[in-house]
C-alpha cells in the first residue's frame, strides 16, 4: 500500500508566525499537518551528530517509540533521518487532500530545497519572511527562556555568536545567518516554478491577518474562513529568575512539572516564573545591526519586487 505523502511545505523562516500559522491550517478539515511540527527530515545537512550537547537533548525524541503509540501526539521539533519514519508522521491523514508540515530550518538548510523537489516535483512551498533585526530580536528574547545565552544585553549576545567559529544549526545561535534571506530564497526560486512558491512578510500578519490567510487558502486550494484563534504561539517572555530557569532547563525538570499540571496549573506555574516581556530593541541595537543586513534586503527587493522600507528606512 502507497504510504501518503506531505505535498505542501512551509519552510521558515524561523520566529515568523510558523507556529499559529500551524494551528490554523491543523484546524482545517481539508488539511492534514505533520504531528510533529518540524520534523527537518528534508534538512539532511542539520542533523544531531553535528549539534551541540544542549541543543541535542532539548531536540531528541525517541522516534521509534513514538511512531508505537496508536495516536501521535503533538510534538514542536525533531530531525528525523529515514524516510519510512517520516512518512509514518502522516499515516492517520484520512480523507484530507492536503498534508503538509513546517520545519523552519528548510530555510536555512543549503540542501533542502533539492530534497524537497526530488521527493515531490509539484509541491507547494510556502516562505514567510520577518524584518531579520526583529527576528534576531526575537529569536535572542526565546533564548532567554530557555537556552545558556548571553544575558548581559542583546548586542553582546550577537557579538558573542559572531565570534563562534564553527557555527551551525545546533550549534550556534545564528541571530544574524538565520536573518539573510537572499541566498535562502534563491535556493527555492532556482527550482521550484513561480507558481509553487508563496513568499509572504510577517509585516502582513501582523497588519492583516484575513487577507494573509487568506492568500494561504487561496495558494494551496482551500475555502478561507475567518475562524481562526487570535492566539498567539511562543510569545517572547523574561524569566523572572534566570538562574531557576537554567537549572530547571538543564535537568529537564521544567517539561515534566509542564506535563504533571493541568492548563490552568501551567498557566499559572508560567506567571511564576516568567513576566511578560518588557524588554525593547533600542534603535543603537538596530543601526548595529543593519550592516548585517542592509546589503542583502537590498537583493531581496529586487528579485521579489517588493519595497522592503519599513525594514530599514526609519533606521539612523
Amino acid at each position: 500500500m502507497n504510504k501518503k505523502k506531505p505535498n505542501f511545505f512551509i519552510v521558515g523562516a524561523a520566529k515568523a508566525g510558523t507556529t499559529s500559522l500551524y494551528h490554523y491550517l491543523n484546524s482545517r478539515s481539508e488539511v492534514y499537518m505533520s504531528p510533529v511540527k518540524e520534523p527537518h527530515y528534508f534538512s539532511k545537512d542539520i542533523r544531531y551528530k553535528n549539534f551541540n550537547e544542549e541543543y541535542r537533548k532539548s531536540t531528541f525524541i525517541n522516534i521509534n517509540n513514538y511512531l508505537k503509540n496508536e495516536n501521535l501526539e503533538q510534538e514542536h521539533i525533531t530531525f528525523i533521518e529515514d524516510e519510512e519514519d517520516y512518512l509514518e508522521l502522516f499515516r492517520e491523514a484520512n480523507t484530507e487532500k492536503l498534508l503538509g508540515e513546517i520545519s523552519n530550518g528548510y530555510l536555512y538548510s543549503e540542501v533542502a530545497a533539492k530534497e524537497i523537489y526530488k521527493f515531490n516535483k509539484k509541491a507547494k512551498i510556502i516562505i514567510i519572511l520577518r524584518n531579520p533585526i526583529d527576528r534576531a530580536f526575537s529569536h535572542w528574547l526565546m533564548d532567554l527562556r530557555g537556552k545558556d545565552v548571553c544575558r548581559r544585553s542583546f548586542i553582546e549576545a550577537i557579538v558573542e555568536d559572531q565570534r563562534v567559529v564553527e557555527k551551525g544549526w545546533g550549534k550556534s545561535h545564528l541571530y544574524v545567518e538565520l536573518g539573510l534571506y537572499y541566498d535562502q530564497i534563491m535556493r527555492y526560486m532556482n527550482i521550484f516554478p513561480e507558481e509553487q512558491l508563496l513568499i509572504l512578510l510577517y509585516d502582513d500578519m501582523v497588519e492583516n491577518q484575513n487577507k494573509f490567510y487568506q492568500q494561504i487558502c487561496q495558494f494551496i486550494n482551500i475555502p478561507f474562513y475567518s475562524d481562526y484563534s487570535t492566539k498567539r504561539y511562543n510569545v517572547a517572555s523574561v524569566p523572572k529568575y534566570p538562574l531557576l530557569n537554567i537549572f530547571l532547563n538543564k535537568l529537564k525538570l521544567k517539561r515534566f512539572l509542564l506535563s504533571l499540571l493541568t492548563n490552568q496549573q501551567k498557566t499559572y506555574l508560567k506567571n511564576i516564573l516568567y513576566s511578560k516581556n518588557t524588554l525593547k530593541i533600542m534603535n543603537d541595537d538596530k543601526i548595529y545591526l543593519l550592516q548585517f543586513f542592509l546589503k542583502d534586503i537590498m537583493n531581496l527587493e529586487k528579485v521579489l519586487r517588493t519595497d522592503l522600507g519599513l525594514w530599514y528606512k526609519n533606521i539612523k
